[in-house]
């Protein structure tokens, strides 16, 4: 459980910082190991979405042979080194990327206006036994708003507004532009309703001791601060 450490050391930096980032990153990793993901010389792995390329920066340091990928490059000087793809999750073709053994879209879902073209690629992605690592944080989450949480629980529009007057604070995120509602429930329906995909183990990224709460309808939608999913393709994933 690392949601203490994330929840102090945004307030410490007020904000997020490089200490925030690669914090989450090493516990995703640890994650995905312990559910059986293995990384060594000879894995592939494609950060789809990644940002400041904090996750698969780490993967690298372990050997794996990373690629990160994203519209544009916003890649951190320390992993600008590794390889990048420029990639349009809305537009562009994914079967132009290839095919790896582990995919990782972390926190990426929650900022597409057509989430749904992500989850219907990721069959494509993965090498036969490959393995796809989501998260995102869900609209009714603490942090669902992202800056502006908790204001957003009174409106996906309204609570932005208030937000701005009572804090009399700039925002990166902008409802609608590139932050956009979604659910855990929804999401589960349109991976289960895939016959190319199953979901091989899901848990609260923050707090995987707690894996029940992401099988309660609507109790995780407000209790799972941030949704993580192993997926695999569904010849390769057990039943």
């Amino acid at each position: 459980m690392i949601i203490h450490q994330l929840i102090y050391s945004f307030l410490k930096a007020k904000g997020g910082s490089p200490e925030f980032f690669n914090l989450q990153a090493r516990d995703a990793i640890g994650w995905m190991r312990r559910q059986g993901v293995k990384f060594a010389s000879a894995t592939t792995v494609l950060d789809i979405g990644c940002g400041f390329g904090d996750v698969g920066g780490e993967v690298a340091r372990t050997g794996a042979q990373v690629t990160l990928s994203d519209d544009d490059s916003f890649v951190s000087p320390d992993y600008q080194h590794l390889p990048f793809r420029k990639f349009n999750l809305d537009r562009d073709d994914f079967a132009t990327l290839g095919q790896y053994d582990v995919v990782i879209c972390s926190n990426v879902l929650e900022h597409l206006p057509r989430p749904d073209r992500l989850l219907a690629a990721i069959p494509l992605l993965l090498k036969p036994g490959g393995r796809c690592y989501l998260s995102w944080t869900n609209w009714h989450s603490p942090w669902g708003g992202h800056e502006f949480s908790p204001f957003h629980y009174l409106g996906f529009h309204r609570g932005v507004r208030i937000w701005e007057r009572v804090t009399k604070r700039q925002r990166q995120h902008n409802p609608g532009e590139n932050l956009y509602y979604t659910t855990i429930g929804r999401t589960l329906r349109t991976l289960r309703a895939n016959p190319a995909l199953r979901i091989a183990t899901m848990a609260p990224r923050y707090y995987p001791e707690f894996a029940c709460l992401v099988h309660l309808p609507v109790v995780r939608e407000f209790l799972t601060w941030n949704c993580a999913m192993l997926l695999a393709r569904s010849e390769d994933a057990p039943r």
